[in-house]
């Protein structure tokens, strides 16, 4: 089965090529340094998003090369190479970062770019949905500038939520696990396996990555899954054309999506550039509340989990209650112990 096959061998070469790289990152000193603003105590490697990357790559060649995508119409055969080379566009982006420390502005602009490219292939939301005229088709020029927010706000989202040990790689494998049966139930295969390998990669990642982290994914591995995230999202669901696939991808990833929003509102509303980076994520809040690095890592996963099963509840998925019954249940614990630590 090319799903599992995806799954597997991406989680097997992220668990085996992380080491090797964290081992040469401290060799060469390509380490993020602690400071006042970041929550560990002692430089980290911030290269492992070369090993996520290399599972995911890995993975979907030996896929493709056994036929596991089938013959892909020409329109679905843009999409999905719009989505991988603007997957590498930005894992190399991110890299750069994390080796030469680009500007916000470089950054942003060489993302916009990237992009915008991926929009030229086929990576497009061409629809919206709103409660009273149901799916709405959107011109061109109202297309490539949602299309680029959105692909460039996930990217910056993950990485945004990369504040704690294994927070950023934990969402965006539950978010690509939820992403892979949606997709699925949508027969939308393609995108199936892209979220299948990229969620490999995120959990084979977290053997190194969950607290106590021993790497970090670095903007490399932040702004690669991001994007792909977003990508898989638009190409498997939005492109479902159907009112509540349209919604999907957003319910799927809410927590960082509202994450994001929320701070970039409260650096505004201070007077502040929503580019400067401060402690006023989710992720901070709880830790300011008492709570420990693990608890809130776990409650944000809940969280995740929770909004990712109303995902598949609503899309008609058999079974969708139970799981958001089910997520409902696990949220409600982990809310529980967070507000017994809190108080």
């Amino acid at each position: 089965m090319p799903f599992f096959a995806a799954f597997l061998i991406s989680f097997l070469v992220v668990l085996v090529a992380t080491p090797i790289i964290n081992r040469f990152g401290k060799r060469v000193g390509l380490v993020d340094q602690p400071n006042h603003r970041k929550v560990h105590q002692r430089p980290m490697v911030r290269l492992g998003g070369v090993a996520m990357f290399l599972g995911v790559v890995i993975a979907l060649l030996i896929v493709w090369w056994a036929g596991g995508f089938g013959l892909l119409k020409p329109t679905k055969e843009s999409e999905v190479w719009g989505l991988a080379i603007g997957g590498i566009a930005f894992f190399l982006i991110g890299l750069a970062d994390d080796l030469f420390n680009l500007s916000p502005k470089t950054r942003l602009v060489l993302q916009v770019v990237v992009a915008g490219l991926a929009w030229e292939s086929g990576v497009q939301i061409d629809f919206l949905t709103n409660p009273i005229a149901g799916l709405v088709s959107l011109p061109e020029w109202a297309s490539l500038p949602i299309t680029v927010i959105w692909l460039v706000g996930m990217a910056n989202a993950i990485n945004w939520i990369d504040g704690l040990d294994g927070l950023a790689a934990g969402v965006s494998g539950i978010a690509a696990f939820v992403m892979f049966w949606t997709c699925l139930f949508m027969q939308q295969p393609q995108a199936a396996l892209f979220a299948a390998a990229l969620a490999g990669a995120t959990f084979g990642f977290l053997r190194y990555n969950f607290n106590p982290a021993q790497i970090f994914m670095g903007d490399g591995g932040a702004y690669f899954i991001g994007f792909m995230l977003a990508g898989v999202g638009v190409i498997g669901l939005v492109k479902s054309v159907t009112t509540v696939a349209v919604l999907l991808p957003y319910v799927i990833l809410a927590v960082p999506i509202l994450d994001m929003s929320a701070v970039i509102f409260d650096r505004i509303r201070r007077g502040k550039s929503p580019f400067v980076a401060d402690k006023r994520h989710l992720h901070h809040r709880l830790l300011k509340a008492g709570l420990s690095q693990r608890l809130a890592v776990l409650f944000i996963y809940s969280l995740t989990l929770w909004a990712g099963s109303l995902a598949m509840a609503v899309s008609g998925m058999p079974s969708g209650v139970g799981y958001a019954i089910a997520a409902t249940v696990i949220l409600s614990v982990t809310s529980w112990q967070v507000w017994r630590t809190a108080r």
